[in-house]
Formats: C-alpha cells, structure tokens, sequence
C-alpha cells in the first residue's frame, strides 16, 4: 500500500477528484492548508500599500492506494492539478505499514 500526499492548487480540486474517480479511486481526504515554494508567496494591495503575503491557500490531498494503484493515482493527480504556472504543487508518495477499518476492524488492503 502506498500514501500519497498531494499539494494542489484549491480550483484544480473538482479536477484531481473527477480525474481519481475515473480511475476507480474514490476515498480521499482533502485539507485546505496554505504554503509556499518557488513562488515564494503572492503580493497583495491593503489601503492602498501593497504587501508580501507568505504563503498561499493550497489542498491537500491524502489517500491511500493499492500498490499497484499508486502509479495511476499519481499520473491522473499530475495531469488534472497541471496549469504550468509556478505553484501547481508536489504530489509525495510513501509506504504504508498498516491500514484498519475502525468500524469492520478490516485491515489492510481490505479495509482500502
């Protein structure tokens, strides 16, 4: 099994969840977080001044696939979250040990 954490632009969202449900994968949690890399923030105008704003509104996607899933997940977040501007985000994959259903107790794959 494998975690992937995705870091999106908040409009691409609708995009990034049709393009997983197309795909067969409908558990996701979403996160509205705010952050900054490259673009190092954005500029905006208060009375009149303008001012650095540190970090940007952005989502972030969690969810946990199947093995075999990951590479799919990863590619159909990649192409739906892409604008090919400077923030479109990362997208961060990891193992995961274990995996339990609180309400079955299923475990692992089958609790995906």
């Amino acid at each position: 099994m494998q975690m992937i954490e995705a870091v999106i632009k908040p409009h691409k969202l609708d995009a990034v969840k049709g393009a997983l449900a197309k795909i067969g994968i409908l558990g996701v949690t979403a996160v509205e977080c705010k952050g900054f890399g490259r673009q190092m923030g954005h500029t905006e105008r208060y009375r009149g001044a303008k001012m650095d704003v540190g970090f940007v509104p952005k989502v972030l996607l969690k969810l946990c696939v199947k093995e075999e899933d990951a590479e799919k997940a990863v590619d159909a977040i990649s192409e739906a979250a892409r604008t090919g501007e400077v923030g479109d985000g990362k997208i961060f994959v990891y193992p995961v040990a274990r995996v339990l259903r609180i309400r079955t107790g299923e475990a692992n794959e089958q609790a995906l």
